[in-house]
């Protein structure tokens, strides 16, 4: 059975041009840029928290991180105060009945 996958924003502000790179190289491969330092990614637990190890390994401790999960409630109302497809639908969603 699959994990339930959420949506969930990175963040991240580095001291670093070069751990900077890293990070954004690393993220793109989870998800879509939304700003700069900003993605919004399609994951679920197990992807989340290897994306937040790796993310560790990359940043150091003056760095910041966050990562904030979506609830499905949440996620489906962004449209609705946003500028026209700041947040386009995801094709991979599932309702479990």
């Amino acid at each position: 059975m699959a994990e339930a996958k959420n949506w969930d924003l990175i963040c991240y502000d580095t001291r670093s041009p070069q751990r900077w790179r890293k990070a954004y190289k690393l993220v793109q491969t989870y998800g879509e840029r939304v700003q700069y330092s900003v993605f919004r990614c399609w994951l679920n637990p197990r992807d989340r928290e290897k994306l937040r190890w790796e993310l560790e390994n990359i940043l150091a401790a003056e760095d910041d991180l966050l990562l904030v999960r979506l609830s499905h409630n949440c996620a489906e109302t962004i449209p609705t105060y946003n500028r026209p497809n700041s947040w386009p639908a995801n094709s991979e969603t599932y309702r479990i009945v």
